[in-house]
């Protein structure tokens, strides 16, 4: 099974005096291949008490029938130099991103499964783990740099992460041990140039710098696109031409 990339650029700048644009806007779309078969939803064995609004399925891989589209897939800018822990400079951070305030994340568990499955995080956001059910669920995560959790939230109850979030290179996995079946990931990122796919495999990345950077495709199930070389991600010129649009060219992305 694979997915294709189909990125789009689009110039969302005034370009007066045919001047190249400074900041641009990136969308895409992670889609399955025509000749590939949508995958089949499997019924996950759960409690009786998650079973209250209907059968629950699978969420490791969401294709959207109506356009093959992939949802959950992150995606992230970073720059050109394909060796780790680099960042941008800070005249690569669209002036407008100074004003952003940090943000409470909420995790729900509305019925025996996380929502959202998948998120992306800025350094200095806040978790806040929500359980509008009628029984305890249980939020656990080991991470690297933002310590453990393993803690039991009551019926109707919720927890707040007590610090600020700080930058992980790697995904957090996050689970209810209560419901093993019940997962989900978070990605943490020191900068504002990233994604997630929604329910048709789009993704937009507003204001980000033009030039010679990498674009980062990571899905639960596949790890990064390209592999382990993958983390460093694809060569991307991210730029408007005249009609203030440019085509990637799309690549495989191989599923596991």
């Amino acid at each position: 099974m694979r997915f294709v990339i189909c990125g789009i650029l689009l110039l969302i700048v005034s370009t007066a005096n045919a001047q190249p644009p400074k900041w641009v806007a990136i969308k895409g779309q992670v889609v399955l291949p025509a000749n590939e078969a949508i995958p089949v939803r499997k019924q996950l064995m759960v409690a009786p008490p998650c079973l209250v609004k209907g059968p629950i399925l699978d969420e490791a891989v969401l294709v959207n029938p109506e356009n093959r589209g992939v949802k959950n897939v992150v995606v992230w800018l970073r720059p050109a130099a394909a060796v780790p822990n680099v960042a941008f400079d800070p005249k690569e951070i669209h002036p407008a991103d100074a004003k952003r305030k940090p943000a409470d994340v909420v995790i729900d568990q509305p019925c025996c499964m996380f929502v959202e499955r998948v998120l992306a995080c800025r350094v200095g956001d806040t978790i806040v783990v929500k359980n509008p059910a009628a029984f305890p669920h249980n939020f656990f995560w080991t991470s690297a740099n933002n310590g453990d959790a393993n803690v039991v939230i009551p019926a109707k109850g919720q927890h707040k992460f007590m610090n600020p979030l700080v930058a992980e290179s790697s995904t957090i996995q996050y689970k209810c041990t209560i419901h093993p079946w019940m997962t989900g990931y978070v990605r943490i990122f020191d900068h504002p140039y990233f994604a997630v796919t929604d329910e048709d495999g789009k993704f937009e990345i507003k204001n980000a710098p033009a030039g010679n950077y990498r674009l980062v495709y990571w899905h639960e199930n596949v790890g990064f696109k390209g592999g382990k070389n993958g983390r460093f991600g694809d060569p991307a010129l991210i730029a408007g031409d005249a009609n203030n649009t440019m085509e990637m060219k799309p690549t495989d992305f191989n599923v596991k």
